[in-house]
């Protein structure tokens, strides 16, 4: 007898459907034999879901049954496909009569019968819903990911036992509620507060600037400064995911295996790897491409700190995926596309010792060692960031300032941000990008006019700072930014100026 059971594929961060079939012959010596390029789980789902199967009361055939997983030139990787081949087993060798076309099914099986966490189940689950599917079963420990979904069934699992007490129509189980999207974005919380910096005006202007429009940034400046405080507080004044953003974000920490029994992501990512992280950890990649640190922060912030100590094959990595906001990840097998539409925040002493420039503290360095550290990051990745900040020691009277009134918390500054990433959203309505920092040419052409006394503030710069192209249109995309944040339609000179000021100056050594 012939089972056919739906299940599915996740293919970079989407999924395909898979039809799992399964024969059990008459005649033949018994065996079980899975085919449709599996790759070693799922060859080993055999022995879980034979023995899954017999220590849930089941009858485990002994004839001789073949597992096809069609389409069979798609690779199949990963547990999730023990729950549909056992479905498969007990409806072809007549245990169970049901008909379950409109449904699909995923899950890990242990060898007593229960489900395991599953990777990736959010894209599948939108798969279900795009493929008019009408129920979906999996894990229960997965249950609240699908449940963000509406128009579909969520039927959780613990066990195989229930799922064939269900379809036998003995023991129904009762489909898990919808979750309110709105319940979840009010749990939104922050770990750092912008009060808790002391001093630093110049740059948490710089952030606040940086957050209002996406633009990258880079924290230079001596040890103990705040860099690091800064860069933390800056998810607190970000402005809040949309739904389609805090989507996009979820499905990458689905296929991840990082979403801690969360059902949505609201808060939008802070990541912060090791500066000896390879270039695949960075980039992502591996013999099964998956996400690697740019796309987990994905529609948030990827901070590096020791920005020089990242070696610079690992830096120059990030030049592509910096500017177009996707990495593509090319194999043998195909090519694999992940988003990776970060804020780049960087951090940096001036030199090995840290105090080069420093008015009260002496450098140790000699100037082999201050040019030789300052060039570990090439020019064209600099040129990649908008905004380049001194970040000073802090003054002690600051440290031990009490006027708690007079510094500006985080959910007032986020405001300011949420209100010109508004006016962003409204004008880019009908294009592909979301902040001014995305813009194209053809985008600053059309929203960033400018009069002649900007114009010719901007030819000077050119000739005194000696401006790339790239860095004349960052400068246009910043002054932009500066602008929505005054609710100014009009860039103005004084904006040229401000946005002038944060690109890098050399350096007298």
């Amino acid at each position: 007898m012939l089972a056919k059971v739906n299940s599915s594929a996740v293919v970079g961060l989407d999924a395909v459907l898979v039809e799992v079939e399964v024969d059990i012959a008459s005649q033949g010596l018994p065996s079980f034999t899975i085919v449709g390029l599996p790759d070693k789980a799922v060859e080993e789902s055999r022995e879980r879901v034979r023995s899954a199967i017999k220590n849930s009361g089941a009858d485990f055939p002994a004839k001789r049954i073949t597992v096809n997983l069609a389409p069979a030139d798609l690779p199949k990787e990963g547990p999730s496909y023990d729950l549909p081949i056992a479905l498969g087993i007990l409806i072809a060798s007549g245990q169970i009569e049901t008909d379950i076309t409109d449904a699909i099914f995923m899950g890990e099986l242990s060898l007593d019968g229960r489900l395991r966490h599953t990777n990736g189940v959010l894209p599948q689950a939108l798969l279900a819903k795009e493929k008019n599917l009408k129920r979906i079963f999996l894990p229960s420990i997965n249950a609240k990911e699908a449940a963000i979904l509406t128009g579909i069934k969520i039927y959780p699992l613990n066990t195989l036992s229930e799922l064939f007490f269900h379809l036998k129509q003995e023991k129904i189980i009762t489909p898990l509620k919808h979750l309110n999207l709105k319940d979840c974005f009010s749990n939104e919380t922050f770990e750092f507060d912008m009060s808790e910096v002391k001093g630093q005006e110049g740059a948490k202007r710089a952030l606040e600037i940086a957050a209002a429009g996406n633009h990258n940034i880079l924290l230079k400046g001596p040890p103990g400064a705040g860099k690091t405080l800064l860069a933390r507080t800056l998810p607190s004044i970000l402005p809040t995911l949309t739904l389609q953003e805090a989507l996009e974000v979820t499905k990458i920490y689905s296929i991840s295996g990082l979403l801690d029994k969360k059902a949505l992501i609201v808060t939008r990512p802070f990541r912060s790897p090791h500066h000896t992280t390879s270039h695949i950890g960075l980039i992502g990649g591996g013999t099964t491409p998956r996400p690697g640190e740019i796309s987990l922060a994905h529609r948030g912030v990827l901070f590096l700190d020791e920005f020089p100590e990242f070696p610079r094959h690992v830096l120059e990595t990030l030049r592509q995926p910096v500017e177009d906001g996707i990495v593509t990840i090319s194999r043998s097998a195909g090519r694999v596309n992940f988003p990776a539409k970060f804020m780049l925040v960087a951090a940096q002493n001036p030199c090995p010792c840290g105090f080069f420039g420093n008015p009260t503290k002496n450098c140790k360095c000699n100037l082999n060692q201050i040019l030789r550290y300052q060039r570990r990051v090439s020019g064209p990745m600099l040129d990649r960031i908008d905004i380049h900040i001194d970040v000073p020691a802090v003054k002690v009277e600051k440290l031990h300032s009490h006027d708690a009134d007079s510094i500006e918390k985080s959910i007032t500054i986020r405001k300011r941000v949420q209100k010109a990433r508004d006016v962003q959203t409204k004008r880019f309505k009908d294009a592909q990008i979301t902040s001014n920092s995305e813009m194209g040419n053809k985008e600053i052409r059309k929203f960033c006019i400018l009069d002649e006394n900007c114009i010719k503030l901007l030819q000077l710069a050119v000739l005194k700072m000696n401006l790339s192209a790239r860095s004349y249109n960052r400068t246009i995309k910043l002054a932009r930014t500066i602008a929505d944040l005054e609710g100014l339609n009009k860039i103005n000179p004084t904006h040229i100026a401000e946005a002038l000021q944060y690109r890098p100056r050399n350096d007298n050594i």
